[in-house]
């Protein structure tokens, strides 16, 4: 009988947890209210559209599949909850959904494992936001506790700035208010953990980004090792303290004393380790798709540095010409309707040697 894993939500996360799983001969069931013709359903070999909370729908998909995982962290914890009640395998966890959805909770958790974080308040009304930034005494970044991604519910602030003028910009929603750091630069740390609790780590990564959106990652990331030891350490204990089975992105702030500083987790496949497919023996993608089809977990290696670039909307024109390049490895993801700040693909290519040449998309 061949298995069959599902996959909660229809982007191009699941689109290659799909391609992957069907490379090690199983079969991807896409569950989402736009699954029908979207990124990941056109690869899957079934698709269900439906709500998140549709019970009756959740429960002929969980009879349908042997594991379940989520590509994106804002699927409804509840979903979960029903999933676990007619299948052995559900990742990443309902711990790791919840937290991850939240960047108040991430804070708080990160910071009593005793992993560094920066200061940060809990904002829910105006006087709030004035009690904090008179605290802040500088620089910071107001953020929107849920749903944000790429940049977007955010706003830089400082301790200065019209408070109403923000509060008009930013209220109505649950906020955090963190202190900015001066970092030398990001870093992002992905784990595998299976349901027996044993672990796998992939190289580092470190990143660059763009108004707010990852440009690129370069692993293995170019860092002491007693800085790739600490953050590798950190995101252990979150996936242990998360309960863990999937797998999980740390992203972090590198200092220039080599100070980790949390900044938060994605429990899911993560854009900066898009790299893997090509640059390493094992893709983040394979890995999980291993680990929720019941398959063993393979220890990840890379023989040389890979790099990254994210493709969005404003790229379409140069993608004929990244197709011919020999060593450029592109992927596309299906997208309809090329918008400026989307992601359409990406491109990963080896950095041999010392070389540090770039395509430069832009």
């Amino acid at each position: 009988m061949i298995p069959t894993i599902g996959i909660l939500g229809s982007g191009q996360l699941g689109r290659m947890i799909a391609i992957a799983a069907a490379n090690l001969g199983m079969r991807a069931h896409i569950f989402a209210p736009d699954a029908d013709n979207s990124p990941a359903g056109v690869v899957a070999a079934f698709c269900t559209t439906a709500s998140y909370d549709d019970e009756a729908a959740l429960t002929a998909f969980a009879k349908s599949i042997d594991g379940v995982t989520s590509e994106f962290e804002n699927v409804p914890s509840a979903s979960l909850a029903i999933l676990a009640k007619h299948l052995p395998i559900v990742s990443p966890s309902i711990k790791a959904l919840d937290t991850a959805q939240d960047r108040l909770s991430e804070k708080t958790m990160a910071q009593s494992l005793g992993i560094a974080t920066p200061r940060f308040w809990q904002i829910d009304t105006e006087q709030d936001l004035q009690t904090a930034l008179a605290e802040l005494d500088g620089k910071g970044v107001l953020k929107t506790r849920r749903d944000g991604y790429d940049g977007k519910g955010q706003l830089r602030v400082s301790s200065s700035d019209d408070i109403h003028d923000i509060w008009a910009q930013m209220g109505g929603k649950a906020l955090i208010l963190e202190a900015f750091i001066s970092f030398e630069t990001e870093a992002s740390f992905l784990i595998a953990r299976d349901k027996s609790g044993v672990v796998t780590h992939f190289p580092a990564a470190e990143n660059h980004h763009k108004d707010g959106i990852l440009a690129h990652s370069t692993a293995p990331a170019p860092l002491a090792d007693e800085i790739i030891a600490d953050g590798q350490k950190a995101v252990e204990a979150i996936a242990n303290h998360l309960d863990l089975f999937g797998i999980l992105a740390m992203e972090s702030f590198v200092t220039s004393k080599g100070e980790i500083i949390f900044n938060e987790i994605a429990p899911r496949p993560h854009n900066s380790f898009h790299w893997t497919i090509e640059g390493a023996n094992c893709s983040q993608f394979e890995q999980l798709a291993r680990i929720v089809g019941g398959l063993p977990m393979r220890h990840v290696s890379m023989s040389h540095a890979w790099r990254m670039e994210n493709l969005l909307g404003q790229h379409a024109e140069q993608i004929a010409g990244l197709q011919s390049m020999d060593e450029v490895s592109t992927h596309l993801y299906g997208k309809t309707g090329y918008k400026t700040g989307r992601k359409i693909g990406h491109i990963t290519y080896p950095l041999r040697d010392s070389d540090d040449k770039s395509y430069k998309v832009d």
